[in-house]
């Protein structure tokens, strides 16, 4: 009986941990920006839904951006998160900083306190920021 019992244990399918849904609208570091996270595709991906504080010494566009037929792009609207899926605990995909003009790696996480980590690396040097959902 035993025997039976563990081999059941065995053969029982083991759920697939999921990581905590990141959809809603977020407040970014300094207040600077809301980004609304949303499904697109096959994952996730999140665009600057409103400019909160404008850059005062530069234009309102991904003037940085290495594609020099980008660059009139207005900020708010901009895609950047992108190809989001869930790895298990985090969320793993793309960022886009128009401050840099660059694209990273990056890697999401919902939590405990209901904030967000989000985390853009480059090789293995990461920063990291904490975003607030939007009340």
């Amino acid at each position: 009986m035993r025997f039976a019992l563990a081999l059941f244990a065995l053969a029982a399918p083991v759920a697939a941990h999921a990581a905590t849904p990141i959809t809603g609208q977020w407040l970014t570091v300094g207040e600077k920006a809301i980004v609304t996270i949303s499904e697109c595709g096959k994952g996730v991906c999140g665009r600057v839904t409103k400019v909160l504080k404008p850059n005062p010494k530069g234009p309102t566009t991904d003037f940085r951006n290495p594609d020099p037929t980008k660059r009139a792009r207005p900020i708010e609207g901009l895609q950047i998160l992108a190809n989001f899926t869930d790895s298990g605990n985090d969320w793993q995909g793309r960022i886009y900083s128009p401050e840099a003009g660059k694209e990273y790696k990056s890697y999401v996480t919902r939590r405990p306190d209901g904030r967000l980590q989000v985390k853009g690396c480059i090789a293995f040097f990461c920063q990291t920021q904490v975003w607030t959902p939007v009340r």
